[in-house]
């Protein structure tokens, strides 16, 4: 039995650091298949490899139905466009147990990344799944979910998790 992956919890700083694109070697993905490994074991929507404390251009994003996993690691993933009405949705995070707020999102997304082989592909997302990859990719890119939301939103689920003694 493999031991829980250490998920790291906010405020740390390394989750305002945007990774760098690279090409998709043995070690990246490794960071992949840890990252998936993580996702299953605690049943993420998503996960940014930022989640394990490794700031790299890797995401784990489920596609599929939500009430199952159907995920897909994708690497040097990028928001190519987005469209459809902007709706409010609830998210939160593994780093910041407990705490969901309303995060307004775009209905669709077209995404870029780079598979396990190195060659790029492209998807057209809509509805949940469109959410989970704009949550995702945000990450990868230096954009904790807070920073979507206004200060004084931010500031009371903040005070939320210091009192759910997380922090």
């Amino acid at each position: 039995m493999t031991e829980p992956t250490p998920f790291i919890f906010y405020p740390d700083p390394r989750f305002s650091e945007a990774a760098t694109n690279r090409p998709v070697d043995d070690a990246l993905r490794a960071i992949g298949e840890h990252l998936l490994a993580a996702a299953e074991g605690v049943q993420a929507y998503g996960l940014a490899a930022v989640h394990i404390g490794i700031v790299a251009p890797v995401a784990v994003v489920s596609l599929g139905d939500p009430s199952r996993r159907d995920y897909r690691i994708l690497y040097n993933p990028r928001v190519l466009s987005t469209g459809g009405p902007e709706a409010p949705g609830p998210e939160g995070s593994v780093s910041m147990p407990g705490i969901e707020v309303d995060v307004l999102r775009a209905a669709n997304a077209r995404i870029g990344f780079d598979d396990a082989a190195g060659q790029g592909r492209e998807l057209a997302l809509s509805g949940f799944a469109a959410r989970v990859a704009q949550h995702e990719i945000d990450q990868v890119n230096g954009v904790f979910f807070l920073m979507r939301i206004s200060r004084l939103k931010r500031e009371a689920a903040i005070r939320r998790f210091a009192k759910l003694g997380r922090r």
